[in-house]
């Protein structure tokens, strides 16, 4: 193997690398009109998610365009609930939605942890695909939501933000809510041994709504369960916890045993590494919405975040979230390239 696939993994590892690596969250994604094209012939998303040879395509497309220094497994973080049984549905426009949501803790009771083998084998199929097509060349992520998270879509029975329903149950029943966060933490530690056995490099949970919590139910409910799935998984797989809003708690995420933190656009890199020390690597963070900026100002702020990183080992470059559909991949193109252009 090159240098080159390399990076990613040595970065997670703080060990010294030629230049900053880089990947994007969301990288496969509709800002790429080829993606479009692939989801069109796949006639919904969910269609896309659950045909390996469609998700195999799309997470492979941004790695054709750009020389990035990882692929992530295209996939959602809804899988595993579906595969509860909830009934994933997931229409454009609208966003997920469950046609059994959880309204009391009975229902909860009687979940059970998935198969991924059986259950979720359209994704570890599409893992086997993808490492095939990869030839080692490119390291690959596998991912899942955390337990809270995935909490607050059960219970909603969507995307709902204001977070009335899971809040009622977290502070009116909490010993069943944490019963439940901690049967996530299971299923979705059995999940992502699946795809660490299926092929995967490395893996990120997703703490989308993290950052909406208190500390201690932040603590208790969030951080908690991520350090059981961080615990449980195979040994020595690298990987990488991001709590989206989770800036106040960087101390406490380094302290669960993972390898790697990913911050949100709101951190400062400079003084997230201080907090953290030799913990853990650091990945992030540009603000998405620079993208939509001209190429001057992108590599401005792709330089102000590198600064701010301030060289040496464990440095991931990355978004501060997702990619959104309307960035032009020539920008992105161009942020790839300030970065790279970095030597270390």
């Amino acid at each position: 193997m090159s240098d080159t696939p390399h990076r990613f993994i040595r970065a997670l590892r703080r060990e010294r690398n030629d230049r900053t690596p880089v990947w994007l969250m969301r990288q496969a994604g509709r800002y790429l009109p080829e993606y479009r094209a692939t989801r069109e012939r796949a006639g919904n998303f969910l269609n896309l998610c659950k045909t390996p040879e469609l998700a195999c395509e799309v997470t492979l497309q941004p790695l054709a365009r750009f020389p990035l220094d990882a692929a992530i497994l295209f996939s959602d973080i809804l899988t595993v609930p579906d595969a509860m049984g909830l009934g994933l549905t997931l229409d454009e426009g609208v966003g997920p939605r469950f046609t059994h949501p959880l309204r009391d803790p009975a229902a909860a009771a009687r979940l059970g942890i998935p198969d991924p083998e059986t259950d979720l084998r359209y994704v570890t199929d599409a893992v086997r695909l993808i490492k095939r097509e990869l030839q080692g060349k490119t390291p690959l992520i596998g991912f899942a939501g955390s337990p809270w998270t995935l909490a607050t879509y059960m219970i909603e029975g969507g995307g709902h933000h204001d977070f009335k329903l899971v809040k009622n149950w977290l502070y009116g029943e909490p010993a069943a809510f944490e019963a439940l966060v901690n049967l996530l933490a299971d299923a979705v530690t059995v999940y992502l041994n699946a795809q660490i056995a299926a092929g995967v490099d490395a893996v990120m949970v997703f703490d989308t709504w993290g950052g909406v919590l208190t500390t201690d139910a932040y603590e208790r409910y969030s951080l908690a369960p991520m350090q059981r799935i961080v615990q449980g998984l195979s040994p020595g797989t690298p990987n990488i916890l991001f709590t989206k809003g989770g800036g106040l708690w960087l101390e406490s995420m380094a302290a669960t045993g993972c390898t790697g933190l990913g911050c949100d656009w709101s951190v400062d890199l400079g003084n997230a590494r201080r907090r953290v020390g030799d913990l853990v690597a650091l990945q992030g963070n540009l603000d998405p919405a620079i993208l939509r900026a001209p190429v001057p100002v992108i590599e401005q702020e792709v330089d102000r975040v590198l600064d701010a990183f301030g060289g040496g080992a464990g440095h991931i470059f990355n978004l501060g979230h997702g990619i959104t559909p309307d960035i032009n991949p020539e920008h992105v193109a161009a942020m790839v390239a300030r970065v790279h252009a970095r030597q270390l």
